[in-house]
This record gives C-alpha cells, sequence and structure tokens, in this order.
C-alpha cells in the first residue's frame, strides 16, 4: 500500500486504537514508514473479549516502545443509544490525554468503507455536501489535527495486508449486530458496493473532495477572536448555510435539514444548546452560547455597532473588546 504520511512526519502523534482490523493494520503501516506514536485504547468491558485486545495492545505497546494510555469503562449493561455514548467517552478520553501530553495530531483508522457508509447514512437523512463528506483525511479542531490516512483503502485491503504478514489481530462480534445502525448499512450496503465497484466509489469521493475544496475556497473568515467567529454575509443563503455548516462541523456538530432550515428562517438562534449563531445585513456570527451579566452600557455599545444579541453574552464574558470587532 502506497501510504504518505508526510503530514505527520515532525509531530507528536496519537494512534487511537482498538486492536480490530482498521487500527492494527494503521499501527504497522506507521511502524513501516518510522513514523513516532503513541496509543490510546477504551474497554467499554461488554464483551469478554476486550480484555485480550487491551492486553494486546498492551504487548505492541512493550515490543515496539510506545506509550499507552488505557481506559476502562464498567456498564452494568449496554446503555441506550451506546455508539453515541461510546463514541463520547473515547473522544473525551482522547482530547484529555491529548491536552495532557501535548499531543499535535491524533490519527484514526477509519477506511474506504467507513466512508462509505457515512456517506449513505447522511444521504438517507437528507443531508449537503458537507455531511455527506463527512470524513476527511485532515481536519483541525482546537489546533489538533484529526488524521485519517486510510480513506482510500477498503477493509478487505487492510485484513489482507495483516494477514499476508501474519500480523495478529481481533474481530469484534458486535460488528454483526444490525441494531447499530452502521452495521446494518455496512452488512446491507456499504461493503456489498465496495466489494463491485471500489474503484469507481474511490474516484468518486477524489471529485467530490474536489468540489468540496473549491466551496471552500469562497468561504473564509474574515474574524476569529477566541472561539467566535464572522464571516461576511454573501446574501446568498446557500452559500451562508454551507459556510455555518463549514464552521459548526468543525466545532463537532452536524447540522440537520430542519435546523438549517430554521437558522435561515431567524436572525438570531442557538443550535444543540451549545452554539449561537446570528446573521445580520452584513455578517455572519458564530461562537459558543453563554451567559454572562452585561450592563447598560455594555448593551448601548453592541447596539450602536449592531451586534446582534445573542453574540453579545459571549463578548462580555471573554472580555473581546467590541473595537476588536470592527471590520
Amino acid at each position: 500500500m502506497q501510504l504518505d504520511f508526510t503530514e505527520i512526519r515532525k509531530t507528536k502523534n496519537l494512534l487511537a486504537f482498538s486492536a480490530g482490523v482498521d487500527s492494527t493494520a494503521l499501527f504497522f503501516l506507521l511502524l513501516e514508514k518510522n513514523i513516532s506514536f503513541d496509543i490510546a485504547i477504551v474497554n467499554y468491558n461488554l464483551r469478554i473479549q476486550s480484555k485480550d485486545e487491551v492486553n494486546y495492545a498492551k504487548q505492541l505497546a512493550q515490543k515496539y516502545n510506545k506509550n499507552i494510555f488505557i481506559k476502562e469503562i464498567i456498564f452494568n449493561e449496554e446503555p441506550s443509544n451506546f455508539e453515541k455514548k461510546a463514541r463520547d467517552i473515547r473522544y473525551d478520553f482522547f482530547t484529555e490525554i491529548i491536552t495532557c501530553n501535548n499531543y499535535e495530531t491524533l490519527i484514526t483508522a477509519h477506511q474506504l468503507n467507513d466512508k462509505l457508509e457515512w456517506f449513505l447514512m447522511q444521504l438517507t437523512k437528507g443531508a449537503g455536501l458537507f455531511e455527506l463528506i463527512g470524513l476527511e483525511k485532515c481536519t483541525f479542531k482546537n489546533n489538533v489535527l484529526f488524521y485519517k490516512p486510510l480513506l482510500d483503502i477498503s477493509k478487505d485491503k487492510l485484513q489482507k495486508y495483516l494477514e499476508n504478514n501474519n500480523y495478529k489481530y481481533y474481530f469484534d462480534e458486535s460488528n454483526e449486530n444490525e441494531k447499530y445502525k452502521r452495521n446494518y448499512f455496512r452488512h446491507n450496503f456499504s461493503d456489498k458496493l465496495i466489494s463491485e465497484f471500489e474503484s469507481g466509489i474511490k474516484n468518486s469521493f477524489e471529485f467530490l473532495d474536489y468540489d468540496l475544496n473549491s466551496l471552500r475556497k469562497n468561504i473564509k473568515k474574515i474574524k476569529s477572536i477566541k472561539e467566535l467567529d464572522i464571516y461576511k454575509n454573501s446574501h446568498d443563503d446557500n452559500l451562508n448555510i454551507r459556510t455555518i455548516d463549514l464552521n459548526l462541523k468543525n466545532r463537532g456538530y452536524l447540522l440537520s435539514k430542519a435546523q438549517r432550515e430554521e437558522i435561515l428562517a431567524q436572525n438570531e438562534i442557538t443550535i444543540s444548546n451549545n452554539i449561537n449563531i446570528a446573521i445580520n445585513e452584513d455578517f455572519i456570527y458564530i461562537c459558543p452560547k453563554t451567559q454572562c451579566v452585561m450592563d447598560k452600557k455594555f448593551k448601548e455599545s453592541c447596539r450602536v455597532n449592531n451586534i446582534p444579541k445573542n453574540i453579545r453574552s459571549y463578548l462580555k464574558k471573554e472580555d473581546i473588546k467590541l473595537k476588536e470587532l470592527i471590520l
């Protein structure tokens, strides 16, 4: 497999590891290219085999001189909406490690089947280009690079790589359970499509990624202070909502069709009870939702400077001077 790890050759890297096909293949591919990295694994203790997977991770870390971070979670029983809760636990854990140990890159083993699976899941919900192409090789969030180098490689090719090199890996039997939506799409659609049309699917994603990058060139922040981002109002609803889509995606939020319509219908709105968005005649403002006591003088200054009401509290809380917003 021809893989170029140029983006992470000089950075401090953390690999999200599970001992399954994808992350194990990526572990050895990184080794082959002499990429420096450590590993992190989460054990939800819902499968007997998970203890073996953690032990295998420990063995690899010891053998190849890698730091390893392990999080043990104990569920009395599998919670409802387990996939989302597990993902939240996993990424909160990765974020903690990255913050405490100054890692610059989180490497994940998402591959071509995952990318198509995501595409199909979003397609059935009603989605635009930014949502459909949800998995990209490089994305930045809070100054951390989220790196997915395997998006052009199918799961079958990764499994063959492991078997040809006699590398041990584990198969998670829960991946067969179609009560999880991802598994349903994987077994009934994405895996079958890739097995027959892999080359065409890869080419289509290349074209879509190219179109997405072209669209991004027309979306530029004109001001960014802390977590407040300001864009020019293009007076084109489609471009404005794509601008907001992209910004929220980078913050970890994906908009539904109903949310996009509601944003365009209102001048000021809060999304997921966390992010405030405002569109006035000239600008688009996006920042975290906050609550802060504001004095009359500050409110009047904001009014005079045409600062939307749902943005003002964040300015006050973060002590952002109004003169910094002069564009």
